[in-house]
């Protein structure tokens, strides 16, 4: 998967599905916070990316020092501001896509940071998405990539949200991708294997992934087998 092209279309998405839209309407799935928030938050991450790669950074960037992380204040002006802000981070890992610079999961080489902020679009642009009713798409594979992601980082992160001897197992009816996760008495285990689990959600890559980032709710689109308590614990213990 070409992981750069995907982050300038899913920011293109993005800005498309809030053309037109009142930028002060709430976003449900992200409490307290408004279209217009949620548009800064987006295009303000790439553009904090961008300048921890650009300045070969060792630790974190205060947000609020961010290199033109302020949008336009006009509505077209600012969603062409966050449509713009993935490729301010290509150009950014570009001189040098294997130099270490700092994460939140510890030194990565630059191009980490393309996948990650990939799959803050593809989220936010459901976040944005579901804040006006509008439908919400993601091509199979790449919910999936978003999917192994995500587990990639609660793995790196040292913290399970699954207690010693519990498991999850997660199908993706329209991928060929399956995972299994295990709390281990060291941390979160993973495997991207079909495995019988304490729980198991099966259904679309797309609906898995908004299932996870708390977005969408188990439902008609994706059967949960087992014990739903510890998903509602995997839930209760994931980041937001």
């Amino acid at each position: 998967m070409d992981h750069a092209v995907a982050l300038a279309e899913q920011d293109r998405r993005f800005a498309d599905t809030l053309r037109g839209a009142d930028l002060t309407a709430p976003v449900p799935t992200c409490p307290g916070w408004s279209l217009t928030q949620l548009l800064r938050h987006l295009g303000r991450g790439h553009r904090w990316a961008a300048q921890i790669v650009r300045e070969r950074r060792d630790e974190p960037i205060d947000p609020r020092a961010v290199e033109g992380g302020k949008p336009p204040a006009d509505d077209d002006g600012a969603l062409e501001w966050v449509a713009g802000g993935g490729s301010i981070l290509l150009d950014a890992v570009a001189p040098d896509p294997d130099v270490l610079v700092w994460t939140a999961v510890g030194p990565r080489p630059a191009s980490w940071w393309i996948r990650r902020r990939l799959h803050e679009s593809t989220v936010h642009r459901a976040d944005a998405a579901i804040a006006i009713g509008a439908p919400y798409t993601l091509a199979p594979e790449l919910a999936a990539d978003g999917v192994t992601e995500w587990v990639e980082l609660l793995v790196a992160g040292g913290r399970s949200p699954l207690a010693d001897g519990e498991s999850l197992h997660l199908h993706a009816t329209d991928a060929d991708a399956e995972w299994t996760l295990r709390g281990t008495a060291s941390g979160l285990s993973f495997e991207p294997a079909h495995a019988k689990a304490t729980v198991a959600l099966r259904g679309p890559a797309t609906d898995l992934l908004l299932a996870i980032t708390r977005r969408r709710d188990v439902g008609s689109t994706v059967e949960l087998f087992g014990a739903e308590p510890v998903w509602r614990s995997w839930l209760d213990r994931t980041p937001f």
